[in-house]
């Protein structure tokens, strides 16, 4: 009976062991995934809070004005009878 209950501590305590570091990193990870996602909404917040410039166009605006030049450029040569 007594190597039965040697061979039972025998395999439990590295288990234990083993469970009780998986949750220690795991906590860690957590607490490091929370404090990532806090400094990420932060930066969000203070970069709305800037005041843009209102005679800079946004990149989204600007990409969208280039395309419609485009557009009308291609169009313009269409009228005129160009090939393009």
């Amino acid at each position: 009976m007594a190597a039965i209950t040697s061979d039972l501590w025998t395999n439990l305590i590295p288990a234990a062991v083993a469970l009780s570091a998986l949750m220690i990193v795991s906590l860690v990870a957590l607490r490091g995934w929370r404090d990532w996602i806090q400094l990420k909404r932060e930066e969000l917040a203070a970069g709305h809070g800037l005041a843009q410039d209102p005679t800079v166009p946004h990149a989204g605006s600007r990409i969208e004005i280039a395309d419609l030049k485009e557009r009308l450029r291609k169009l313009e040569a269409i009228a005129a009878g160009v090939d393009l």
